[in-house]
């Protein structure tokens, strides 16, 4: 029971209201691996560090069950570096600074003990890149969950469109899900990208829940109305890694099991945003994550008679 992770290992700078910092270990498989990991072992890591990254970091996930080996160190080159600032909003934010590093280098290779994984998450990365990984699988996997933004809809779309037939979950925000198809309404927004190739759909809407479309299903989960939301960055990755990694502890690809595991990823989510980086995501027992995952459950039971 393995998990193939596809994304990058890097360093950010962030600003929000409640607070700075100038360096901390993030990147988009960081956040899938530590957060899958509760659910799943093991996690199979595709990405590149340069000799910046903190060895410390790497023993870390290791002690989790991530394993490395499809990690590339570049000995001469820096660890990709990304800096933003937020605003007031939290949902909103602006890229200060954005240093590819080793990332321009990126050229993943998979292990052999990788190739035959039943469940793949690529994180958000160039989308030849994200082909170049499904066409080394051996087979076909049960899962392929694909995370984008508008950064590739606006300078890869050819690359973007040949690889959204080769997947069966995508994962993009409201405004990336209406730049997608030209669409306002997210409905028919949703039914243009079904269209386009996956199977699921799921939209992402912050700290308004997230959206998921099959066919002619929609499921809604909310938030989790949080009183202190500290940090947004890898929110969105720590939902991927709780969605993918309870579908792959289950091997339950039906949408009734991705109606829970859309939940799983809310709660991951919520606790990402209470600290900077990963750092609360490395605190977390299972204990933490049963709780949660009850609040969630109180949060939208209800009983009604119907008039």
């Amino acid at each position: 029971m393995s998990l193939v992770v596809v994304g990058t290992m890097a360093f950010d700078a962030i600003e929000t209201p409640f607070g700075k910092i100038d360096k901390i270990v993030g990147g988009s498989a960081t956040y899938v691996a530590y957060t899958a990991s509760n659910f799943v072992k093991p996690i199979q890591q595709v990405s590149i560090i340069g000799y910046d990254f903190p060895q410390q970091e790497l023993q870390e996930l290791q002690s989790r069950g991530v394993e490395l080996e499809g990690v590339v160190i570049v000995p001469d080159k820096k660890s990709f570096f990304w800096s933003g600032k937020y605003h007031l909003d939290m949902n909103t934010r602006d890229t200060l600074v954005t240093d590819l590093n080793v990332l321009a280098d990126f050229d993943p290779v998979l292990p052999e003990s990788y190739k035959e994984s039943e469940f793949v998450m690529l994180g958000n990365l160039m989308p030849r890149i994200q082909i170049k990984v499904i066409e080394q699988m051996k087979k076909r996997p049960k899962l392929i969950v694909l995370d984008t933004m508008n950064f590739w809809m606006e300078n890869t779309l050819d690359d973007l469109k040949k690889v959204l037939k080769m997947i069966d979950v995508l994962l993009v925000n409201d405004s990336e899900a209406r730049q997608l198809t030209g669409e306002f309404s997210l409905v028919k927004a949703a039914r243009k990208i079904l269209k386009m190739g996956p199977s699921y759909l799921i939209v992402k809407k912050g700290e308004h829940g997230a959206l998921l479309f099959n066919d002619n299903q929609v499921f809604f989960a909310p938030a989790l109305p949080l009183e202190e939301v500290f940090d947004p960055t890898g929110a969105g990755d720590a939902f991927a890694g709780g969605f993918t990694g309870h579908i792959a502890k289950t091997k339950d690809i039906s949408f009734e099991n991705m109606k829970t595991a859309i939940i799983v990823g809310s709660a991951m989510a919520s606790f990402c945003v209470e600290k900077f980086g990963a750092e609360r995501l490395k605190e977390i027992t299972k204990a933490d994550i049963d709780a949660r995952l009850e609040e969630f459950v109180q949060l939208v039971n209800f009983d009604i008679a119907l008039v």
